[in-house]
């Protein structure tokens, strides 16, 4: 069976642990897709807790004291955004369509042109009898947007029990993780995001649901957010070996994104997006065959001739000419806009004080932080609460955070048991070696960078409930993308919605580039620092692949030189604007040397 088509041709990623964790409650009724994180069964299971109470609803925790309880908690979760979401669209396909307030909002947002927009405007001039005719084909396409889920394939740390014993390997964070996405009502899809994890990907083979079903329906789909069109053919062949399908690639530039940084070695999204709109079909025929051939041999359905795979982007779109250009010349399914929904209360879950923090923010506070204790460049926002508490620590003598949910906990460079880079043992125990002269200066500044994620990209959310974090940890980590910088204001659904699609224009920073140049900035940017860390030890090795890298960024300026000067892709002001950046670029780039000479 293809997939559903969507109402919107974009969706909202996942933002940290938090921000999007009840975005479907706000916005799938609306036919609006989204991502959930499920990686904090602690939030999801006071998330539970607050939106049963708001619905009047029984809530029962589930303690960690029940055995599998983090697969329990998320499921539990899933299933009460699923039957709430059920509730909410069976309302609008019950209400009447003449007064109804949220149909109406419903209709206002939907893409001009659509084709549910002419329906209903016969429906609204039609007598009686017609009226029912044009309900019964209107009725279907009232849908909601998706409720996706997503696991960060890194977040995958091991588990014991009260005894001290190792836990098996499915009771690891990501494979419960999975398990309680797999084991809920939702008829959706799990988005992996950070690379490839041969241990969880393996496990969805133990569930039915990802395999299609008589009718060549797949109730579990899989999405993969990849950086690149190497890195979706080895995953989506790893997959397809088991008869996993991948319902949709979700690239997502290097840097011009929230959250964790995966920089690409110097390769633009314009020629990665080119890569897959050339090699679109080849990719579709060679994971089908390759799933189809295992499918047969589990005596499963084979996938179906309409089967297809969905291409979407996501990272700095700002305007609606730039999300048209993206899809119309790359033969895009969607694009996926994060960051500006910071900024819409009614779509995202962001405190008062972090959204004021976001507003007053200068382009200079939005960052490439060293805070993740995965080891990973995190986007960061230097004005933000969990910032100051941060810092407040060091200050005070006491770095580091206390470290209760454990989900980052994997160094066992001081302990046998792994803790968290981030935690206060950790970076205590960094000082003392520091003291002893058994680490550098330089290292233990690094160290001390590291921050809570656990705690600070979960509490937004109960924050923004009306509630108390647990412990009464209100500091907030915020992880928003560059293109955040150049939006200023609280707006309404409807109004970032209508500026996706050019019904209306927020008034953006007029400094703001355009999506690509940004992107080609920020790498021209990272390219300098890494040139500027050349050590004489390494020297030859590092130089060597920072020229890799440049020459990866110099080919795929030239490539944006080309698009530009033979597309009408924007205003001929941006398009002026963008030739004249590039050459800057060119230029700039050419100049950077390591710092030191040897």
């Amino acid at each position: 069976m293809p997939h559903q088509a969507s109402l919107h041709s974009f969706h909202i990623p996942v933002m940290g642990l938090g921000f999007t964790v009840d975005t479907p409650l706000k916005v799938a009724q609306f036919g609006i897709s989204s991502v959930i994180s499920i990686m904090d069964d602690f939030l999801l299971e006071d998330m539970r807790r607050i939106y049963s109470e708001r619905y009047e609803l029984e809530f029962n925790p589930i303690t960690e004291q029940e055995e599998d309880y983090r697969a329990k908690r998320i499921t539990a979760y899933l299933d009460l955004v699923h039957d709430i979401i059920a509730l909410q669209v069976h309302d609008l396909k019950i209400a009447d369509w003449e007064s109804d307030e949220k149909f109406h909002q419903f209709l206002q947002i939907l893409p001009n042109g659509h084709s549910l927009l002419a329906l209903l405007g016969h429906y609204f001039e039609a007598n009686t009898e017609e009226k029912e005719v044009l309900r019964k084909r209107i009725l279907p396409m009232i849908s909601p947007g998706a409720i996706d889920v997503n696991i960060m394939t890194k977040v995958d740390k091991l588990n014991y029990s009260e005894s001290g014993e190792i836990l098996p390997r499915e009771y690891s964070d990501a494979l419960s993780a999975l398990r309680g996405f797999a084991t809920s009502k939702l008829q959706a899809s799990v988005v992996f995001s950070a690379g490839l994890n041969p241990a969880l990907y393996s496990y969805a083979e133990r569930f039915s649901d990802f395999f299609p079903d008589e009718t060549g329906n797949i109730k579990k789909r899989i999405i993969l957010k990849v950086s690149d069109y190497r890195s979706a053919l080895i995953q989506g062949k790893f997959l397809a070996k088991k008869g996993l399908w991948v319902s949709e690639f979700r690239i997502e530039s290097g840097l011009n994104c929230g959250g964790h940084a995966f920089a690409t070695e110097g390769f633009l999204i314009g020629p990665i997006l080119e890569d897959f709109k050339n090699n679109r079909q080849e990719l579709i025929d060679t994971l089908k065959s390759a799933c189809n051939q295992v499918l047969e041999g589990k005596n499963y359905p084979l996938l179906t001739d309409s089967e297809t795979v969905k291409i979407t982007y996501q990272g700095g779109i700002g305007t609606a000419q730039e999300d048209s250009f993206l899809r119309t010349h790359y033969q895009l399914d969607g694009t996926g806009w994060g960051s500006p929904f910071l900024l819409v209360p009614e779509a995202t879950s962001v405190d008062e004080d972090t959204l004021q923090r976001i507003i007053e923010a200068k382009k200079s506070d939005f960052f490439l932080s060293h805070a993740s204790p995965l080891g990973v460049p995190f986007n960061n926002l230097r004005n933000s609460s969990g910032e100051e508490q941060r810092r407040a620590r060091i200050e005070k003598g006491r770095p580091g955070s206390p470290c209760y949910k454990k989900f980052l906990s994997f160094s066992t460079e001081f302990t046998q048991t792994p803790i968290c880079t981030a935690s206060r043992q950790y970076q205590h125990l960094k000082s003392k070696q520091t003291e002893k002269g058994e680490a550098t200066y330089n290292e233990l500044q690094a160290v001390l960078e590291k921050d809570c994620l656990c705690e600070g990209l979960s509490a937004p959310a109960i924050l923004a409930a009306g509630d108390t974090p647990r412990r009464n940890l209100k500091a907030v980590t915020i992880c928003p993308g560059p293109n955040l910088a150049y939006f200023k204001g609280v707006f309404s659904l409807k109004q970032m919605v209508d500026h996706i699609y050019g019904k209306f224009a927020l008034a953006l920073d007029p400094e703001r580039p355009h999506v690509l140049i940004k992107e080609a900035q920020l790498y021209a940017d990272y390219l300098k620092k890494e040139f500027q860390k050349i050590i004489p030890e390494t020297a030859a090795k590092q130089e060597a692949y920072l020229e890799k890298f440049r020459g990866n960024l110099q080919a795929g300026l030239a490539y944006y030189q080309d698009l530009v000067n033979s597309l009408q892709m924007d205003s001929e002001e941006i398009l002026e604007k963008m030739k004249q950046q590039l050459k800057e670029l060119q230029t700039e780039i050419e100049s950077y040397r390591p710092v030191l000479s040897f």
